[in-house]
């Protein structure tokens, strides 16, 4: 307790004083006292916001605002319709869920990795040694960059079907 009432040297002002209002009026002129928090009201404003939101969107589209509340975007209806034409909808969603639990597992192992004290800039100077091999290699000379633009190419047309 003692600890917590030590004195400044300077402002004269003690811990208990800052936290205690009593204490800070008992000490003199000198005491500082924090301001009381300000008192919060409780939000009543939310249903009036959605029904100005939707007025907006009605206005913007000059639609009503059950029409411009049911009809949804593009990607949604894309993403419906191919999602009927599955034959296999286990599957789908399993390798979805599988591909999620994937990226979250890596992510935590480069962010782990990422706090390993010497390993980042081994990696960083790794990855500057690769790119200046690769353009040493494939895109200094003439002859090795158009060998490069047509495996590109070979690799895109075997792809895709065709290069356009």
């Amino acid at each position: 307790m003692a600890a917590t009432a030590a004195t400044s040297a300077t402002s004269g002002l003690t811990s208990r004083a800052l936290l205690d209002p009593k204490a800070a009026a008992s000490r003199g002129p000198h005491s500082v006292r924090l301001p009381a928090p300000p008192q919060t009201m409780p939000r009543k404003t939310a249903p009036f916001s959605r029904m100005v939101s939707r007025s907006v969107i009605a206005m913007a589209t000059g639609e009503t605002p059950a029409e411009a509340s049911t009809e949804l975007p593009e990607i949604f209806t894309t993403v419906k319709e191919v999602w009927d034409k599955l034959d296999d909808k286990y599957a789908v969603a399993t390798l979805a869920f599988a591909g999620i639990i994937a990226l979250w597992s890596a992510t935590g192992m480069i962010l782990a990795i990422d706090r390993l004290p010497i390993i980042p800039g081994v990696l960083e100077l790794v990855g500057i040694g690769y790119t200046g091999w690769f353009i040493y290699c494939n895109l200094v000379f003439k002859p090795d960059r158009e060998a490069l633009l047509e495996k590109v190419k070979s690799t895109y047309s075997s792809i895709i079907g065709s290069s356009s």
